[in-house]
């Protein structure tokens, strides 16, 4: 798609709005939960500044839309920060896997290889440089903090599908509805993978530690096709981060319906 035809297009903003009760990835004790968005007054056209308002902001960087940076995982720690992610791997061609039918009857469902390769059979090849967002229906829950984390079930990958996606040479990263890119219920698949480092976390694990990105708490994945939109990702470029908040736009070009 070229710059003409971008300007031409319809614009979707995919990003979830960031407030004090978005919630964040709960972990359990004894390890440590990131900060969730939170504000400190300034000042407000008052004593402390009669003409400006502004705040002071505590936010963790995988609070909302982010965008996983490498070093984010054990997997990528000697990777790329957010700040080193280049330009061109965060704007590119979109492939949406639409799994909504399989998490409207188990809300834990992991895409598997067969879902992957089943897509490139109906629409070609993913493209170099494309994100690829499965679109879960989970955005639906997005306004609920309780329906969002789901008792700590959403969907994920499976450990297979994430090393199909890790190998892939033309994939930039995967998008996602829910709050992370990995369902908590993932793991091993075979009594011969329970040693696998990337038993618990495959997408991290595999995704991340092979240069590769991961994209959270999505909206408006309805109103993409299945192939032929781009998008911008663009995370905070935060100077050793290990994520980014971030603001996602996609460029729907004309007759582009969602699905």
């Amino acid at each position: 798609m070229s710059i003409p035809t971008l300007l031409g297009s319809r614009i979707v903003d995919l990003t979830t709005p960031l407030g004090p009760s978005t919630p964040v990835v709960p972990v359990p004790e004894p390890f440590a939960p990131t900060a969730a968005l939170s504000f400190t007054p300034v000042s407000d056209f008052d004593e402390h500044g009669p003409g400006w308002s502004w705040s002071d902001i505590t936010l963790g960087e995988h609070a909302g839309t982010h965008v996983d940076a490498p070093r984010h995982w054990i997997s990528g720690r000697d990777g790329r920060s957010v700040d080193q992610i280049p330009p061109e791997r965060l704007v590119g061609p979109v492939g949406v896997l639409d799994c909504t039918a399989e998490v409207a009857e188990n809300p834990g469902y992991l895409v598997t290889v067969a879902d992957l390769e089943g897509w490139e059979a109906e629409h070609g090849r993913i493209q170099p440089g494309t994100w690829l967002f499965v679109r879960t229906g989970w955005s639906a829950r997005g306004d609920d903090p309780a329906r969002f984390l789901n008792d700590n079930v959403w969907p994920g990958l499976t450990l297979k599908a994430a090393k199909w996606l890790a190998a892939h040479p033309n994939v930039s990263g995967l998008g996602v509805e829910a709050i992370g890119i990995d369902g908590l219920g993932a793991g091993p698949e075979a009594d011969d993978a329970q040693d696998d480092p990337g038993a618990f976390g495959p997408g991290h694990y595999y995704l991340l530690g092979s240069d590769k990105y991961g994209l959270t708490s999505l909206r408006n994945l309805d109103a993409l096709p299945a192939t032929g939109a781009w998008v911008v990702v663009a995370p905070l470029p935060l100077v050793g981060g290990t994520a980014g908040p971030a603001r996602v736009f996609a460029f729907v070009p004309e007759g582009g319906e969602g699905e």
